[in-house]
């Protein structure tokens, strides 16, 4: 089938748009290139635009009648940035997502698999999450997330649209072939900014905030291969609507991610044991807008999509490590 990719150009926009190809399908990508690099588009169909511009997505399904769903992944998702710049925040992420929700059901294509945050989850006690436990979105990022996901269950409600809402945890690692991985060149996510630090492009990493509710004091996540996560979107893509009958809804929540917590000082641990050398480390405060963390319930996505994360952490390491080396090379810079 097709499938349209917003955001195709990005970190695992690229990834998933390969292992949908894997897979036998076709992706369409629109991306405004505002921070996807245009080397991870390749050769696939692409558009360059706004997802808000009504003209272009009606072009695109024209020009591609059999589109079947939409990835919705095009977002900006720096939590720190989204502090200082929640303007653009609720624009992009939020405005002009409702003008692509709007435009694609009306031209026919109401299936929608929506790009949200396991950020957005309520402190819980023992850090597993489950799809109906409470949210506190604690930055403007994460509370975008949580309005579009809001938005979506009420125009799903109100008209033919479908949405399978996933509440990504924390992707690492790079496309098995290394063609594409994290690319922002100044790195605020803690994998890359780690690897960078192993290999000697950072003299320290930082570890912000060392007084938080965990066994060690720092933050705790769910790290994730980006390539079980971009074939997770494959598999609800293909069961979309098997979903969205067994949910018994016109939406669907889905955590993906590896199912245990991982400390940033077991993480720094586990680079250090990938790369065998000591990572210099520094301590500091916390940022604004950072979760203490949680970890996923990964059991419904298991029951409707037949997927479980595969990958370690420490081959999920190792690939973001490789992918560090190599960035240069595809990029241009460190």
């Amino acid at each position: 089938m097709k499938v349209l990719v917003t955001g195709g150009a990005g970190y695992i926009g690229s990834i998933t748009a390969k292992a949908l190809e894997e897979a036998g399908h076709t992706p369409v990508i629109l991306d405004s290139l505002l921070s996807g690099p245009r080397q991870f588009v390749g050769d696939r169909i692409f558009y360059e635009g706004d997802i808000a511009d009504r003209a272009l997505v009606a072009r695109i399904v024209e020009e591609h009648p059999d589109i079947e769903s939409t990835i919705h992944m095009a977002a900006r998702i720096v939590v720190p940035e989204s502090v200082e710049l929640p303007y653009e925040y609720y624009r992009d992420n939020v405005a002009k997502s409702l003008e692509l929700f709007d435009q694609l059901e009306k031209l026919g294509k109401p299936r929608i698999l929506f790009s949200s945050t396991a950020s957005l989850y309520a402190l819980q006690p023992a850090f597993e999450v489950r799809e109906t436990d409470p949210v506190e979105p604690t930055s403007p990022y994460a509370r975008t997330k949580r309005m579009m996901e809001m938005c979506l269950e009420d125009i799903a409600r109100a008209t033919s649209l479908r949405a399978i809402i996933l509440r990504y945890f924390n992707p690492i690692g790079a496309d098995p072939d290394l063609e594409t991985g994290y690319h922002l060149k100044d790195a605020t996510h803690v994998v890359p900014l780690l690897a960078q630090a192993a290999l000697g492009y950072r003299d320290k990493f930082t570890i912000t905030g060392t007084d938080l509710p965990t066994r060690d004091g720092t933050g705790i996540r769910d790290y994730i291969h980006a390539w079980d996560l971009a074939k997770a979107h494959v598999r609800a893509v293909e069961e979309f609507d098997a979903v969205i009958e067994a949910e018994g809804a016109p939406y669907a929540y889905l955590n993906l991610g590896k199912g245990d917590g991982v400390t940033v000082r077991e993480l720094v641990a586990a680079v250090e044991r990938v790369v065998g050398r000591t990572v210099p480390i520094a301590e500091a405060p916390g940022r604004p807008g950072d979760a203490v963390g949680a970890f996923a319930n990964a059991d419904k996505a298991a029951a409707l999509l037949g997927w479980r994360t595969e990958a370690t952490l420490d081959e999920a390491i190792a690939s973001a490590l490789a992918w560090g080396e190599k960035r240069q090379d595809v990029l241009g810079y460190e």
